[in-house]
């Protein structure tokens, strides 16, 4: 199986699916990320830039993750971008790798980059042609998922659950890598809440660890 995870900013992938991406690699499926946005200067440091980077690439990898593409759509301003170069750019992923699932972020994110990601992600994977994905996800990321004004648009509501007990702990030191992004617990992007998250997923359908996520669409 192949797998397809985009990601809006470098570290989302771990928080929303770390522990998925590692399970699917042991299970010898094959898994890409793609990350969609990069900072810009003068909003972004060059040197934080680079670090993110980097700490991207050596979290994918100490996940199993095969290659990792970056897009450099500008980050926090993907609403300048016309939306046909950014819907084209992720459907050439997507037919380019083919994959049988695809996670996307919650489009109700409070980050309007998660939101405009999950349009764009939504056009490259629709189901026509002779080649279409067969699952497409949701995930939750700390600090964007739950931010959002309350209301039944905006709500991450959970309906599947993968059981991530056995790999917990290489989730959490592949985000440990991500030093620019991570602050101290009672932060919400810290190792103990990202911890915390996967433990009361988990709990709620009696496992040790869990990610959830919201099925999009399943082609049977």
């Amino acid at each position: 199986m192949r797998v397809l995870v985009i990601a809006p900013h470098p570290d989302d992938e771990i928080i929303g699916v770390g522990g998925t991406i590692v399970k699917r690699v042991k299970a010898s499926d094959e898994v890409y990320v793609c990350v969609v946005t990069k900072g810009q200067e003068p909003m972004f440091k060059r040197d934080f830039i680079e670090q993110g980077r980097n700490e991207c690439r050596e979290a994918d990898a100490k996940l199993g993750v095969i290659e990792t593409f970056f897009l450099d759509f500008p980050a926090v301003m993907l609403e300048t971008v016309p939306r046909y170069k950014l819907n084209g750019k992720i459907s050439e992923i997507v037919q380019k790798l083919r994959p049988d699932e695809v996670y996307i972020p919650h489009r109700g994110d409070m980050q309007l980059d998660h939101q405009i990601v999950v349009d764009a992600t939504m056009v490259a994977v629709r189901p026509r042609g002779d080649y279409y994905p067969k699952r497409v996800y949701a995930y939750e990321t700390l600090s964007e998922t739950g931010w959002n004004i309350p209301n039944t648009v905006n709500e991450f509501i959970p309906t599947v659950y993968e059981d991530i007990s056995d790999f917990l702990e290489a989730k959490l030191e592949a985000m440990s890598v991500f030093e620019s992004q991570l602050a101290p617990f009672p932060a919400a992007r810290s190792i103990r809440a990202i911890e915390a998250l996967a433990k009361f997923r988990g709990s709620t359908v009696n496992v040790m660890a869990a990610e959830a996520f919201s099925l999009i669409r399943e082609i049977k």
